[in-house]
């Protein structure tokens, strides 16, 4: 679908602070994480949810098939600090085909197709309807202190009220652990144990003939994936950084610290974590109730 705003930076906040979840005697309640197929029960139900939306305001809504097949071992992947898979650097270099594909693939979807074939005033009131109008109804602090907003109406946020029921604590729940992947990403990279790390992994690269300081350096030296480099080239300066990636010891030591800093930071926002899985949790007999329903009505049409 055309993109739904999911939160909107307002401003410089003070420090997160987040309700604890326990039980009456003030001890905290375990709080299982939910399954692969709970994830999709959810992410289907909202789907429904907002197609039933977005048509009573009188727009097209596609829901984009779930049984297509999954990706190949190949296939995408995330380098967050180093590739460090010297096979999939020799097939698909920085990956430039792959993102090439995924931009192909989105420009491809229905619903892409049918937001960019409305009227210019049509598209504005698609956007009002999903996202909903002014002024901002939500807010929501993320743990570097950073203030989001969002509209509290609309059918994104009709949606999560149908699934969550309470809309704010979803949204500053969701807000908090999405956040979470690039504080832990900064925080390894800013580790003096990694930038040590980087040193013999530079070494190795200048005697490959890449003068490279960081793999973010070789990053922002890459040309855009609509004009990528040589083949040849992008898979040589690939397969040089998974190398030395693997040679210097870069590879074990990012994978070292992401852990390391991960666990850190679910400890210090556990009770956001366990907010937000709780919160999944008690909305999937209404994600079923969802789908149940759509299905009872699609086999009546």
């Amino acid at each position: 679908m055309f993109t739904l705003v999911t939160g909107v930076t307002l401003a410089t906040a003070a420090a997160l602070s987040v309700v604890s979840c326990s039980d009456s005697r003030g001890e905290s309640t375990p709080v299982r994480e939910p399954t692969p197929q709970e994830e999709a029960t959810l992410e289907r139900a909202e789907q429904l949810l907002l197609r039933e939306c977005m048509r009573n305001h009188g727009f097209e809504y596609w829901i984009v098939s779930d049984d297509s097949p999954s990706p190949s071992p190949s296939g995408p992947r995330e380098f967050r600090y180093v590739i460090d898979d010297p096979d999939w650097a020799a097939e698909h270099g920085y990956g430039s085909g792959l993102q090439r594909e995924a931009t192909e693939s989105q420009e491809s979807d229905p619903n892409q197709r049918y937001f960019e074939s409305l009227p210019k005033e049509r598209r504005a009131a698609a956007l009002r309807a999903a996202n909903g109008p002014s002024p901002v109804g939500l807010t929501a602090t993320a743990p570097d202190g950073m203030e989001f907003g969002r509209s509290d109406r609309g059918c994104q946020s009709w949606a999560d009220r149908e699934l969550y029921d309470d809309l704010p604590a979803w949204f500053q729940a969701e807000t908090t652990v999405d956040a979470l992947p690039q504080i832990r990403y900064q925080r390894v990279v800013g580790d003096p144990r990694y930038q040590e790390a980087v040193r013999p992994w530079a070494e190795c690269m200048g005697a490959a003939g890449h003068d490279y300081a960081t793999p973010t350096e070789v990053r922002g030296a890459l040309p855009p994936p609509e004009d990528p480099l040589p083949r040849e080239e992008e898979v040589g300066l690939a397969l040089a950084e998974a190398r030395c990636a693997l040679d210097s010891g870069l590879a074990a030591t990012a994978a070292d610290l992401d852990e390391h800093h991960g666990e850190e930071l679910q400890r210090l926002h556990r009770s956001a974590v366990e907010a937000k899985h709780r919160l999944q949790l008690d909305a999937l007999p209404r994600a079923r109730s969802v789908i149940e329903e759509a299905e009872r009505m699609s086999g009546r049409q």
